[in-house]
């Protein structure tokens, strides 16, 4: 990525590294001392040891194609699926710095989503996360205001009924502000209804409604929560949630694999018709017929890589009118014999009398089902928030937390003893935490993100139709890909790439709402949980 001074995974994010396993500690197979100006040959080159970059290995795999390099920035797997360890010593826990929940399990008969196949196979710790489990505070104490998740509910329904009709008739999107403002919702200065809206939408998508397609944003939840289930299940496990990924890519790769290059900077990528050739930091490139790119969108939005030939204007507008969030949790411990939360709740809001979306959400990792006795709590925010937490010193960040707890349960409860969060917005590998469809980007300028430009191809969370933003998103896309790729090297079929639209409608009709624009499942599906 970018050129210059690298900064680890490890010293960005404050992880611990020295106990990763050897088949993840495999240095690039070129570095400053030996380049060479002969490139690596290989038939896929895959950028990105996330999700997608190892779904869309093991799916090569399964389908006869085993020539192929995994291409990584960082000196382990995982991606923004990263943990570290945290609190005092005698007293510290594996915390997740980024992707967090399963969300959306599985409700027979209906299907499951992958992630918890995933989870129930390699045993990863996890408890349900319980939204009803909730106590609210403003900046006197502890306030009564949970009535008004009901009144955004009911606004909600009206919303979900709207986008379908939006679908289904080709009409113009809106934001989905717009759409809240016409089922009734209209928080306005209530700084307590605009907490309830945080808690509601913010906490999920780290946009807010204004920023926020009204159509997609239902796609995104219905496809997920309606398809699978409503459940949202907390990742705790002391191995780490990327446990799960490395365990997959241990499925197809051997102890010290010549085909994953850790360490390995990405810098340019020159693509065409017959063949990508990858150009690294280090000085080594690698020569493939076909590579898949899954770098996230604040990376392709970043000019971190260059392009030759420069990517077509279509592609570049698929890519600038989609959005990166960046979505923070920052982490305190308490002693644990001083813990001033009441521990049968698993979240507590804080509605501030000033400014919304200011250190809102808390979320309790001391009680049943989850780390009894850790003291841990975290808060946590997004966007401009976000961006002003990564911009200060933790100090800073330290005292205005603490300042909104002490108003909360009062001003005699203890100092953390200890503190710490990612910055996610600076993280040159990634520039933020997930992404979020954007009012005014119809099907057609997603599917613009998605495509192919010659034999380089895109995946990855944002690359999903239905399920950008998720794990799962990741994974079904690294999946596809790999399969058309495969279906194209070993039987010649399928060769002929993706669809785009170098000129753009307005709306996109519902007869392009199909498979070719990633649209996989109906957003109307409920299986009855």
């Amino acid at each position: 990525m970018q050129v210059g001074r690298l900064v680890s995974l490890c010293a960005f994010l404050t992880i611990h590294c020295a106990d990763a396993s050897s088949l993840y500690r495999r240095q690039g197979s070129y570095n400053a001392t030996n380049s060479t100006t002969t490139c690596q040959k290989t038939s896929v080159a895959i950028l990105g040891a996330g999700m997608a970059g190892i779904t869309a290995a093991q799916g090569l795999t399964n389908n006869s194609v085993t020539d192929f390099l995994i291409v990584e920035y960082n000196s382990d797997i995982g991606g923004r699926v990263a943990h570290t360890t945290f609190g005092v010593p005698n007293n510290s826990y594996t915390i997740e710095l980024g992707a967090n929940w399963v969300q959306g399990i599985a409700t027979p008969p209906g299907p499951e989503n992958p992630i918890w196949t995933l989870a129930q196979l390699y045993n990863l710790t996890n408890t349900y996360s319980n939204y009803s489990s909730l106590e609210t505070f403003n900046q006197d104490g502890a306030t009564d205001y949970t009535g008004l998740i009901d009144d955004f509910d009911n606004a909600y329904s009206t919303v979900e009924e709207q986008a379908g009709y939006i679908l289904t008739q080709n009409l113009q999107d809106m934001s989905f502000r717009s759409a809240l403002s016409l089922a009734g919702w209209k928080p306005g200065t209530d700084m307590e209804a605009q907490t309830v809206e945080w808690w509601e939408f913010d906490f999920e998508y780290g946009y807010n409604p204004e920023q926020s397609s009204d159509l997609f944003a239902i796609v995104n939840y219905n496809t997920t929560f309606y398809q699978y289930s409503d459940a949202n299940n907390y990742v705790f496990d002391s191995r780490g949630y990327n446990f799960i990924i490395k365990e997959t890519a241990a499925t197809f790769l051997q102890p010290n694999d010549t085909r994953l290059l850790l360490d390995t900077v990405v810098t340019n990528i020159s693509y065409s018709d017959t063949g990508v050739t990858v150009y690294n930091q280090d000085g080594s490139c690698i020569d493939a017929d076909y590579a898949i790119c899954t770098f996230s969108v604040g990376v392709l939005q970043s000019d971190a890589i260059t392009f030759s030939p420069e990517l077509p204007y279509w592609k570049q507008m698929g890519i600038e009118t989609f959005t990166m969030a960046t979505y923070t949790k920052i982490f305190l411990q308490f002693p644990p014999d001083q813990v001033f939360w009441n521990k049968s709740y698993q979240y507590f809001l804080y509605a501030d009398p000033d400014q919304r979306g200011y250190y809102p959400v808390f979320q309790s990792l001391d009680g049943p089902g989850f780390l009894p006795g850790s003291g841990i709590i975290f808060v946590t925010v997004t966007q401009d928030q976000s961006y002003q937490v990564a911009a200060q010193d933790d100090a800073t960040t330290q005292a205005q937390v603490m300042a909104v707890l002490r108003s909360m349960f009062g001003a005699d409860i203890p100092d953390p003893i200890a503190f710490m969060y990612p910055r996610w917005s600076l993280i040159p590998w990634a520039y933020g935490s997930y992404s979020n469809w954007p009012t005014g980007t119809t099907l057609e300028m997603h599917q613009n993100l998605r495509a192919n430009v010659g034999r380089l191809y895109f995946a990855g969370e944002a690359t999903s139709t239905e399920y950008y933003g998720f794990l799962h998103g990741a994974f079904f896309e690294g999946q596809a890909v790999a399969e058309q790729i495969a279906d194209c090297i070993t039987t010649g079929t399928n060769c002929s790439g993706e669809v785009d639209y170098p000129v753009l409608h307005g709306t996109t009709p519902y007869s392009e709402y199909d498979e070719a624009n990633g649209w996989m499942v109906s957003s109307f599906l409920d299986y009855g949980f």
